[in-house]
């Protein structure tokens, strides 16, 4: 398997993505067993939406393509490293590896800084900047309990 071979696609769709002024310069690729099962580029400004970012319009084309949400046995190539809303994703979708070609300090540097969310997922819920507040309701933990009593579902 040729790892750069699929970087290099990855960083073709983050050029795709300026070209088409789509979104930022992100571009992604998923791979089982050396072939790509499915790309994503960042479309969050032709798509006006803030997620979607190619690490997770590339998890939704895979998940697409095979007919599951489970991604084991898949790996990711992406030209950038994941910002965290793309890092929970890699993990709920389950890729079992990551390469990434620009760090995240390379991507702060161009404009694209994440640190302030590093910092807020860190700190206490009753500090971020977005006030959050806890509003206990019943119904909703029903649904919970429904939820849990419920041998049916598709367990993730």
């Amino acid at each position: 398997m040729d790892h750069n071979v699929y970087m290099q696609r990855a960083a073709e769709l983050s050029a795709s993505a300026i070209k088409e002024q789509a979104g930022g310069p992100f571009g992604a690729v998923i791979v089982r067993g050396g072939e790509i099962i499915a790309e994503g580029s960042n479309r969050v400004t032709i798509d006006n939406d803030p997620t979607a970012h190619a690490e997770v319009v590339a998890i939704r084309n895979a998940a697409k393509a095979l007919g599951s949400f489970d991604l084991s046995g898949c790996e990711l190539y992406t030209s950038c490293e994941p910002c965290p809303m793309c890092f929970g994703a890699i993990y709920w979708a389950r890729l079992d590896h990551v390469y990434y070609a620009n760090t995240r300090q390379d991507a702060a540097a161009i404009g694209f800084d994440d640190k302030h969310i590093y910092d807020e997922i860190s700190a206490p819920i009753d500090q971020h900047s977005i006030p959050f507040t806890h509003l206990p309701s019943t119904e909703a933990r029903d649904v919970f309990a429904q939820w849990q009593a419920n041998t049916d579902l598709a367990r993730y």
